[in-house]
């Protein structure tokens, strides 16, 4: 079978390697589409594990089963978790399932950039979500990014009638603006360098966008009846949005770090003013748990949260290497969906 195997963010190749083998209790699904997420891009967190295939928000079709397996049948539609919780360790139990030791070594064989891959038991046993058959495969890979902003907001505590600041309107900025409307944001403003991410945010619900070289909190104080923002979510990794963040967070507001910092990237944080005088949380998330992609499965189908109008550029396994080019440059260019069957 074809794969596109990451060796860096200018080097994906396209190669090939044998159809995995599964065994009792696993399943083999074709890859009928899959997402470029921004998080692939990230080579500080990639090269040491080069070369590899990459890809993990997925959609295809079941085509083998392992013996013993009950939970799905050949011909099934389904969108796969890349990594899944025990649901019996002392994180699981105290609703901490990303932390989960198992959920961080589980993943597919090769990866979601590729023809096939392998699900291991333990995913099919708790990470296969089938489809309906209205919503298509590329639809369905924004299911593991949507669970993920999903476990955010709930960790930080979104609420009604409150003032949300998306810093950067990427897929995950705009994902997180559908959401904080849905669930009662009174205000939302969203920021980002990129013209045409601007436009795109103020589309998707966005009360306000603005140029983040030009932001400044008074923007926020403008829009939300002179208060700063009752939550803030940096959803972009430049440290200057973290100074920005801080600034720009109500009393008894809460930061939600959803990006990823390159290493080593420290903030200078006034403990009073921020804690002890004015009570702001800040907090972080990390990935999804089942139920988050339940949740994000339900409000997809429904249509509640619009995900086929993000999708910009569709390609084949063998531009994999364009794809990863043109979400790097992120310029007029929100989600990529790779078809490896094309």
């Amino acid at each position: 079978m074809r794969v596109a195997r990451y060796y860096s963010n200018q080097d994906i190749r396209l190669e090939e390697m044998p159809v995995p083998q599964i065994g009792p209790g696993e399943a083999l699904m074709r890859v009928e589409a899959s997402g470029i997420c921004g998080s692939d891009l990230l080579e500080w967190y990639r090269l040491h594990k080069a070369p590899l295939v990459l890809g993990h928000e997925v959609a295809g079709v079941i085509v083998a089963l392992g013996q013993g397996v009950e939970s799905c049948a050949v011909g099934d539609r389904v969108a796969a978790a890349h990594h899944v919780p025990c649901d019996e360790c002392h994180y699981c139990l105290g609703g901490h399932h990303t932390v989960c030791d198992t959920l961080r070594r589980t993943n597919f064989d090769p990866g979601g950039f590729a023809e096939y891959v392998r699900l291991p038991r333990i995913n099919v046993d708790r990470g296969i979500f089938r489809l309906p058959d209205d919503l298509s495969f590329e639809e369905a890979t924004f299911i593991e990014p949507l669970a993920c902003v999903l476990r955010g907001q709930r960790l930080a505590r979104l609420r009604w009638g409150c003032a949300v600041l998306v810093i950067g309107s990427g897929t995950a900025g705009l994902l997180h603006i559908q959401i904080a409307r849905l669930s009662g944001a009174r205000y939302i403003i969203a920021t980002d360098i990129v013209d045409y991410r601007l436009q795109t945010a103020r589309r998707f619900g966005a009360d306000a966008a603005i140029q983040a070289k030009e932001y400044a909190p008074d923007h926020v104080r403008g829009i939300a009846d002179g208060r700063l923002a009752d939550l803030v979510v940096i959803c972009s990794g430049a440290p200057s949005a973290i100074a920005q963040a801080l600034a720009s967070v109500e009393r008894g507001g809460s930061v939600l770090f959803f990006a990823a910092i390159d290493p080593g990237v420290s903030i200078p944080i006034s403990v009073n003013d921020l804690f002890w005088r004015n009570e702001i949380t800040l907090t972080s998330s990390y990935g999804g748990s089942p139920e988050d992609y339940a949740s994000a499965l339900d409000l997809i189908q429904a249509g509640r949260i619009l995900v086929r109008e993000m999708i910009t550029h569709r390609l084949g396994l063998a531009d994999t290497d364009l794809g990863f080019q043109l979400v790097a440059q992120a310029q007029d260019c929100l989600k990529v969906i790779i078809e490896p069957q094309r």
